[in-house]
């Protein structure tokens, strides 16, 4: 308990002048240090094995917090913070796995492509320099992840106001998606005819 004591607050006083007050010689102190850390050091190289073992197995995915819960399930019980540490000194990192990739858009296919009537004129202002709503929208699906998996989202936006006017969500990537969030524009901002949608699989009329 003295030597814990001494351990703890060697940084902020002599190591020498606390043996005294403690009433123990600086000689014993240092012993009883060698003795820990060479204890230590052997608890560790008996960690070290299992712990390679959980990390290899995990395909170097699991940090010290896995590999811990993964040690104390083969009924290896050791602190979390030692784990760590060997972990550390044996520079074994855990880094999870990728994120997966949804890939929202194929242009490999055989089905026919509209015309790019808008051909990146992405200026909607009329003869006056008024925009003009309801002339060009354009549209794009996105993914979001969550806990039960993907959720897709189409929206369409207007050039002109800079705003959503359409939007869907589902849990597929079914035609439904995007024509339900045009549908939804339509409805809501009845375009004269002549109206340009432009999506990332064509342009539409």
């Amino acid at each position: 308990m003295k030597y814990a004591c001494i351990t703890r607050y060697r940084d902020a006083y002599p190591v020498r002048l606390m043996c005294a007050v403690l009433e123990v010689s600086p000689s014993g102190y240092y012993d009883a240090v060698k003795r820990g850390v060479s204890a230590q050091a052997g608890v560790d190289a008996q960690l070290l094995q299992p712990i390679r073992l959980a990390y290899a197995a995990s395909k170097g995915t699991y940090g010290a917090p896995r590999v811990h819960r993964e040690l104390r399930d083969h009924g290896i019980h050791v602190g979390k913070k030692r784990v760590a540490r060997v972990m550390r000194a044996d520079g074994l990192v855990g880094c999870g796995p990728r994120r997966a990739f949804v890939r929202t858009t194929d242009s490999n296919h055989a089905y026919p492509i509209a015309p790019n009537l808008l051909a990146r004129q992405f200026d909607v202002h009329d003869a006056h320099g008024v925009r003009a709503c309801n002339q060009v929208w354009v549209s794009d699906i996105t993914y979001i992840p969550t806990h039960a998996g993907f959720l897709y989202l189409a929206i369409v936006l207007d050039l002109a106001a800079r705003r959503v006017v359409g939007w869907a969500m589902r849990d597929t990537l079914a035609a439904e998606l995007a024509v339900s969030a045009l549908q939804m524009a339509l409805d809501a901002r009845r375009p004269a005819p002549g109206l340009i949608h432009h999506s990332d699989r064509g342009v539409q009329l």
